[in-house]
């Protein structure tokens, strides 16, 4: 085979594995999304993905797929992220793929996490395995953005998330919560939305946003696993009755004063008089937050937007228009997806 089919035959086999891979999206965090596959004479013998924090490796679950273990030394094993070199809630995976006799390796890029960063591909090589690397890496870290983020930046892939009306109002002016938020978003960018919440660690308010509208920041549309919510509270103001606080579902609130942990909800102080963002993202890191979606208020997106700790934003804009109202937050970058989703339009930008 020429040196182009290699390539493209390493792709085609690489694209599979970040197709199974994907399939781990909001189940396997701090873990990265992995696939895997293993090849014999241009056949896929053998297939798995990281389902669940805490199971079986992809590579685990492809090796144990074969039927015929007596093919592996004579095959390929391709996946999505380094196999790991260390002991942690499973055995390394690169052990495995060696005792298995497996003698060739394709790997679309190396793990960002210092416990594994090259010692994977090192312990492959040594034991006499042929390994290849950077096959779609730019797809497969896209795939673990979240992941990549977390480890190279020291905090949470940030999602902006906020819907607006035609004349970018992103609600009423209202006083207290006796008056409903302002509904924007059709009914298909809401169950959309709960899909996206279900796809992060993390979900984020704002004091306003969490007395005025009295969110439950869950997935009640769909089935899944609900989102750790966070919300601020400087002086401990919410009311006990609140969504937010009535201990459904793990919440953080951060806070200026000292305040016990309850059922479900834990309290993080943090100094005020600084800036409040590091301080979060400081605190989520520690805690192996790797994704948080921030839905509001105006105030705190903005916060986000202007000390630049963000990397995607997600805009519903609708075709209501309002007299007066909340300004939507400014960001001034030009969208990569324009789509959309009933009557609204959905922007995301990256930064």
């Amino acid at each position: 085979m020429s040196y182009f089919g290699c390539v493209n035959e390493h792709k085609k086999y690489m694209q599979r594995c970040l197709q199974l891979a994907a399939n781990g999206l909001g189940n396997v965090a701090p873990n990265p999304m992995v696939g895997c596959v293993i090849v014999h004479d241009d056949e896929i013998i053998g297939e798995g993905y990281h389902s669940n924090f805490g199971k079986a490796h992809a590579e685990v679950n492809a090796i144990n797929f074969v039927k015929d273990k007596a093919l592996l030394p004579t095959s390929t094993l391709y996946v999505s992220l380094e196999p790991c070199a260390h002991h942690g809630k499973t055995p390394p995976c690169s052990d495995l793929i060696i005792e298995s006799g497996i003698k060739k390796v394709v790997i679309a890029c190396s793990d960002a996490n210092p416990l594994v960063s090259g010692k994977g591909i090192e312990k492959l090589s040594r034991a006499g395995v042929e390994v290849i690397s950077g096959v779609l890496e730019k797809e497969a870290r896209e795939l673990n953005k979240r992941f990549f983020t977390f480890h190279e930046k020291k905090r949470p892939y940030i999602i902006l998330k906020w819907a607006q009306t035609a004349n970018g109002f992103i609600d009423r002016k209202r006083n207290d919560n006796s008056e409903p938020a302002l509904q924007i978003s059709n009914e298909h960018s809401k169950r959309l939305l709960h899909k996206w919440r279900s796809e992060e660690q993390a979900i984020m308010v704002g004091t306003n946003t969490a007395r005025l509208d009295n969110p439950r920041l869950d997935i009640r549309l769909l089935n899944g696993k609900n989102p750790i919510r966070i919300v601020l509270d400087k002086n401990l103001e919410l009311a006990e009755t609140l969504n937010l606080v009535d201990g459904s579902q793990a919440t953080l609130v951060f806070t200026s004063k000292e305040k016990s942990l309850k059922k479900n909800l834990e309290f993080n102080t943090i100094d005020f008089v600084k800036s409040v963002l590091p301080q979060i993202m400081n605190t989520l890191f520690e805690m192996q937050i790797q994704s948080v979606i921030v839905e509001g208020g105006n105030k705190l997106l903005q916060s986000f937007i202007d000390e630049n700790i963000w990397d995607e934003a997600r805009v519903f804009i609708s075709e209501t228009f309002i007299g007066d109202g909340i300004a939507a937050p400014n960001l001034n970058v030009e969208p990569v997806i324009v789509e959309n989703i009933a009557t609204d339009k959905l922007y995301v930008f990256k930064k």
